[in-house]
């Protein structure tokens, strides 16, 4: 393996280090020792891949977000021309519907409060680019454009709402306040208010 490769290797190793103690003890666990641990890396091997345990804890919120993004985009069908089914699974990304849904939450939960004093941080936590509300106001708007949408809808007021309610019912959800069931539920009842409800029964809700 070149060493470029091999590099980005080690660095991945690290960061899935971070991301599973931020999950289970929260960001204050993650020690350089517990993090080489976890690694099954020497405190060597890691101090020589980062100038500093905070470049570190960038460098692994910087990865999540990568691989957050790279799965996401498996999981949301390429090429379908129906906006429901789309924005279904855009903010399906947003609830702990599974092990690593569930595990990116925490992780970002964990660094949330650190980000909010951090500069560093919050340029990666909360980048000045809204990606997300921008696919979904996008969505919003050519189901507008199509006529299978409410008249008079602001794509991009809707898109915040949908966005902010997705994150928020995700963080009910990972901190057992509400039913995944019922965060789906809510978020299909916003569906039907801006689309309509949906024509077929038993369509694909979230997943």
């Amino acid at each position: 393996m070149p060493e470029s490769e091999a590099r980005t290797a080690r660095r991945q190793r690290v960061a899935e280090a971070v991301w599973h103690i931020a999950a289970g003890q929260g960001l204050e666990a993650a020690s350089m020792r517990r993090i080489a641990d976890t690694a099954r890396m020497s405190l060597r091997a890691v101090q020589y891949q980062y100038g500093s345990k905070h470049d570190l804890l960038v460098d692994a919120l910087r990865r999540l977000h990568a691989e957050n993004e790279r799965r996401a985009r498996r999981r949301i069908p390429s090429g379908a021309d129906d906006p429901r089914a789309l924005l279904t699974s855009v903010l399906g990304e947003f609830l702990p519907v599974d092990a690593q849904r569930a595990l990116s939450l925490r992780v970002f939960n964990a660094y949330y409060a650190r980000a909010l004093t951090d500069p560093a941080l919050a340029a990666v936590f909360l980048p000045d680019e809204h990606p997300l509300e921008d696919l979904v106001a996008a969505l919003l708007g050519a189901a507008h454009t199509a006529g299978a949408a409410a008249p008079g809808l602001d794509p991009a007021r809707e898109a915040d709402l949908l966005v902010a309610g997705a994150t928020g019912l995700g963080m009910d959800v990972l901190h057992g306040r509400r039913a995944l069931e019922d965060a789906r539920a809510v978020l299909e009842y916003h569906l039907d208010r801006i689309l309509g409800p949906r024509r077929e029964a038993g369509g694909s809700g979230l997943r």
